[in-house]
């Protein structure tokens, strides 16, 4: 098999190398990270999902005016509905871990989750973003409609193949493929189906869909070096997204204290849990996820559980105290490299790619 770097996934998005940053919601997601990506070659991706409108147009703007590659803002494509319904019982469950915080204060009186959705993706398409990324599911129909008239990009994350053939028939441009290895929230669009979503190995699931698809499929999940960007292209792929290696990067937003864990963790460290948010998701086992899990309550669903313990881990990260933070993180994180650019990254995976591509040819 002759396997080129330059796909035409890269021909279609307008970039250099087939690397796409993964959306990173809530505070490792900078301006500075996404043009720093797309500048050195890849997609660069904005994880906007928990901003404001204004504050993602401000950003969508700065972003261009570090870069004039093209670049991504990732939303969570579904509309927030809080269940109160247990709310007392999960206040409750928090006490002692709030206490160890020095949060002494009880929290009382409803919550209230944002629930932004239909004013984020407005932004997105009167700032004419050049790529939409989706997760949790699709672009609603209408959106699409707009977003294709635009000539916008519209990219979903999936996590099995009916998902992937889905985002095909509603139009999407590619799909990336979110393997079980994969650090942050679980993909899956039914959680009723799957409770702790669909976790299917990254390698396993990506020659699966690329199968079924005629649209370009981008593996995610794992994948951290140039090693598994070959490997990925082997698949059929025609690019990867990687969050979880950009989390020790100069530019990122990550907590020091988060960079400290990350960089002392190995592949055994993370588990999939929904204590932080309601929702499954990949990180590192601390304090916060043993409390919750030895405390017995069922967490709330998304997104009430996550407003509920925000304050939590505001906390915990004005304090750099890890031990109450959501450690978002995938499996492979014995392969992070500390004080690197985001730029540096970029060169190393594909100049690794391109002597694996290379030594090869030759044999």
């Amino acid at each position: 098999m002759k396997l080129q770097l330059d796909t035409p996934l890269c021909q279609q998005f307008g970039i250099r190398y087939p690397i796409f940053l993964a959306g990173m919601a809530g505070g490792p997601s900078t301006v500075r990270l996404t043009s720093a990506v797309s500048n050195a070659g890849g997609l660069g991706t904005l994880g906007a999902a928990y901003m404001k409108p204004d504050a993602i147009r401000a950003a969508i703007r700065e972003v261009r005016e570090q870069t004039a590659a093209p670049f991504g803002v990732n939303l969570f494509s579904l509309q927030m509905h809080d269940d109160k319904r247990r709310i007392e019982a999960a206040r409750h469950a928090m006490i002692p871990i709030r206490k160890e915080l020095g949060l002494t204060e009880l929290t009382t009186g409803d919550i209230q989750s944002a629930n932004d959705f239909d004013e984020q993706i407005q932004v997105l398409l009167e700032e004419k973003v050049p790529v939409i990324s989706t997760a949790f599911g699709l672009l609603p129909e209408s959106y699409m409609r707009q977003a294709k008239s635009a000539g916008l990009m519209v990219v979903s994350m999936v996590t099995t193949v009916q998902e992937a053939l889905m985002a095909q028939e509603a139009g999407c441009d590619a799909v990336v493929a979110q393997g079980s290895e994969a650090g942050g929230h679980r993909g899956t669009f039914d959680m009723t189906t799957h409770p702790m979503g669909a976790n299917i190995g990254t390698f396993a699931l990506v020659p699966q869909i690329v199968d079924k698809l005629t649209i370009p499929v981008i593996a995610a999940g794992g994948i951290m070096d140039g090693r598994g960007l070959v490997a990925a292209l082997a698949l059929g792929a025609q690019g990867v997204q990687m969050g979880t290696r950009f989390l020790t990067a100069s530019e990122c937003g990550a907590n020091p204290a988060y960079k400290r864990a990350l960089l002392a963790s190995t592949e055994e460290s993370t588990v999939l849990t929904k204590a932080f948010s309601g929702r499954p998701a990949r990180g590192i086992q601390n304090a916060f996820i043993r409390q919750w899990a030895e405390g017995g309550t069922e967490p709330l669903p998304f997104p009430t559980q996550n407003t509920l313990t925000r304050e939590i881990r505001n906390a915990a990260a004005q304090q750099e105290n890890a031990e109450y933070m959501s450690l978002w993180a995938g499996q492979g994180t014995r392969l992070l490299t500390p004080d690197q650019s985001a730029a540096e990254i970029v060169v190393e995976v594909i100049q690794q790619a391109k002597a694996i591509v290379g030594s090869s040819r030759d044999s």
